[in-house]
């Protein structure tokens, strides 16, 4: 039996649209504009699936006065790759974006102060390992995400997957707003990775590109100016039509690209239950007004559940997260770079390193507000950056173990770009990358996996760790060896000791050590008795220390 479909379009000042599909046999049916702005039109459907495409007379400056052109629904939740339409699924008279059915709703998720976000690119992440050219898809995280538990991953944040042009990108040029990336599966497969996510306490956040779009997305090509500025504010960091925030449309009494964007970040935390954002380009959006709105939306979408608010702001500044700042963290780029060339070797700075362990020192107010990294897809890996230095093998391990000691430590919660935890090599590329999991199989490699495992999960077992509590007692410039201690109010202490040189630092004294007593060593996993606030330990060059209030 046949259903009464609506398709609609905003387009307030164009003159006129018509829809077609495959349910015309493609001819034009006429949509006619209510004062809202909108054209409508409606469509008797059974059951099915169809294909879809507006025409609407262009008011964008690029076009002819009034030109007649073809549009996807910038609402469309399914593009057809072949064929660039939009894609319609009717089920009981409704409009569906699949059947899927949840599963796993009710597990409870990790709070902000619990997290530990593994980054990763779908395409490139695991799939097809046999051929460097296979797509990675959802079906292929789904394979790994016993892997990341037994890591001790809590968090999953995904590069985004919005539909975008080409088989193979980043994901940073969103063509449709909506609508998943086709190349990694269908809807139905990233709602199971989401809920198999779920099943593990999991939580899953997405990578938002809400500063631009690609420039050839609908809106771009029926009203320009209406969601868009007219041309770029900055033009050396910019990658698309960017949305102009502060354009009001008195008349329909809507800030047009705020509603646009609030409709996207409320469908995907309904229709595939994310658990948080992380807001691209903060820095380019540049409109505090508009990121405190998009933030309660989300909130207020999310509903009971914990929703974590990420910018990407560099530099990074703590008034995007502070009392009166919109976002729940930021990005740390200056951790990145501080421990980067800390690990190398390239310079040493106790000052930068205490502000990199300690965001307080650099404005922020808690152990949520700023989100660590030793690298991510920006960047290169530890590894990388390593060889460029012509530092390799156990020598090059060492000091990968001493940044994963200092990140899971540090004031703030930390993040994993894939591949970084058992030494990955690539160097950054925004072609196809692959990571090399036989890697694992090789001694050192499987050394710094279960190092980062052990980490994680004394980061989980010791709640000193995720409170803002940090004191640097022991600072010796010329050994270049750094300590400090962690803890909380319910007698959780952590002290690491770390030494940068290159020097083996033989019975070495920390005097004012921060407690008498019994102490476990986690690396080499002993138990030391301190006395009279004085502990005597070997350093061994590039090496973290990690002992444990007993």
């Amino acid at each position: 039996m046949a259903s009464p479909i609506e398709f609609n379009l905003l387009a307030p000042y164009n003159k006129g649209a018509a829809l077609t599909g495959t349910f015309s046999d493609w001819k034009e049916i006429p949509m006619k504009k209510g004062e809202d702005g909108y054209f409508r039109t409606t469509v008797e459907l059974e059951d099915g699936v169809y294909q879809y495409k507006f025409r609407v007379q262009s008011k964008s400056w690029f076009f002819e006065p009034d030109q007649w052109v073809e549009v996807n629904d910038p609402y469309a939740t399914d593009i057809d790759n072949p064929t660039q339409n939009c894609v319609l699924r009717i089920k009981d008279g409704k409009k569906i974006v699949d059947d899927y059915v949840w599963k796993h709703d009710d597990k409870p998720l990790p709070a902000d102060r619990e997290l530990v976000i593994y980054e990763l690119h779908v395409g490139d992440f695991s799939g097809g390992e046999a051929d460097p050219f296979a797509r990675g898809q959802y079906i292929h995280v789904i394979e790994k995400l016993d892997y990341l538990c037994d890591l001790g991953i809590n968090a999953l944040e995904l590069m985004p997957v919005k539909e975008y042009p080409g088989d193979h990108s980043w994901g940073y040029n969103p063509r449709y707003f909506f609508a998943t990336e086709s190349s990694y599966g269908p809807t139905e497969d990233l709602k199971r990775l989401i809920d198999e996510c779920h099943a593990r306490s999991i939580r899953v956040f997405m990578d938002g590109i809400f500063n631009h779009s690609e420039a050839e997305s609908p809106l771009t090509q029926i009203d320009h100016d209406y969601w868009y500025h007219h041309s770029p504010r900055d033009p050396d960091n910019n990658w698309g039509p960017e949305f102009n925030y502060e354009f009001y449309d008195e008349k329909l009494e809507t800030y047009p690209a705020r509603k646009f964007i609030g409709d996207t970040v409320r469908f995907w935390i309904q229709e595939y239950h994310i658990d948080g954002v992380r807001y691209d380009a903060a820095r380019q959006i540049a409109n505090y007004d508009f990121m405190h709105w998009i933030v309660q939306e989300a909130k207020k979408a999310a509903s009971m559940k914990p929703f974590y608010n990420i910018a990407e702001h560099i530099p990074e500044t703590s008034a995007i997260t502070n009392v009166d700042g919109p976002m729940d963290a930021c990005w740390h780029d200056s951790y990145r770079y501080t421990l980067t060339t800390h690990i190398c070797g390239d310079t040493f700075d106790l000052e930068q390193l205490k502000d990199a362990i300690d965001c307080k020192r650099q404005g922020f107010m808690g152990s949520t507000n700023v989100v660590n990294y030793l690298t991510n897809h920006d960047h290169n890996h530890i590894m990388a950056e390593l060889a460029d230095r012509k530092i390799f093998d156990e020598e090059a391990f060492k000091r990968a173990k001493l940044g994963a000691a200092i990140l899971m430590t540090s004031v703030g919660v930390p993040l994993i770009w894939m591949g970084e935890e058992f030494g990955e090599y690539k160097y950054k590329t925004p072609d196809q990358a692959k990571i090399e999991w036989p890697l694992l199989a090789n001694e050192l490699n499987h050394g710094l996996f279960e190092y980062y495992k052990g980490l994680i999960a004394l980061r989980e077992n010791n709640q000193a760790l995720y409170t803002e509590n940090v004191s640097f007692f022991h600072e010796n410039l010329d050994a270049k060896v750094l300590a400090y201690i962690r803890w909380n109010d319910e007698g959780s202490r952590i002290v690491v000791v770390a030494n940068f040189s290159d020097n083996f630092l033989a019975g070495y004294q920390l005097p004012d050590f921060p407690e008498n007593g019994k102490w476990h060593e986690w690396t080499y996993n002993y138990d030391v008795e301190v006395g009279d606030n004085n502990l005597i330990a070997d350093l061994g060059p590039h090496e973290a220390k990690v002992f444990v209030w007993q």
